[in-house]
């Protein structure tokens, strides 16, 4: 079985910055795709980033030129840096990923449990 795990979140002050973590572990082939949603209270969970197993990004346009995604394959971690945060910033960020368990099976998505972002004066 495959686990993410979100770590970072915290409460910080308007333009502050957080670092957000999420490692995978378990027993699998290879993990592709690897992104951050988030969700805000009384709104649909949104795509922030996204990430390729190549490193290629793609960004919400609503957090372009403010996060930065990044990936480390030998730690299967995916990594989210948000900066000059913003109180509609605040939300549950959580990291999906997609991945494959065997060489000859198909990929199948995998959801972390959520890390609160809060960003409060």
């Amino acid at each position: 079985q495959v686990q993410l795990m979100e770590s970072g979140g915290d409460l910080v002050q308007p333009g502050g910055s957080l670092r957000l973590s999420c490692a995978a572990s378990g027993r699998f082939f290879r993990i592709n795709d690897m992104v951050w949603y988030r969700q805000a209270p009384g709104k649909q969970r949104e795509l922030v980033a996204r990430i390729s197993s190549r490193g290629t990004a793609y960004y919400a346009d609503s957090v372009k030129g403010q996060f930065t995604i990044s990936r480390d394959t030998a730690k299967n971690t995916v990594y989210l840096q948000l900066n000059r945060l913003k109180p509609e910033d605040t939300a549950v960020y959580y990291c999906n990923a997609d991945v494959q368990l065997l060489a000859i099976s198909g990929a199948r998505q995998y959801w972390g449990q959520g890390t609160q972002v809060t960003v409060s004066s």
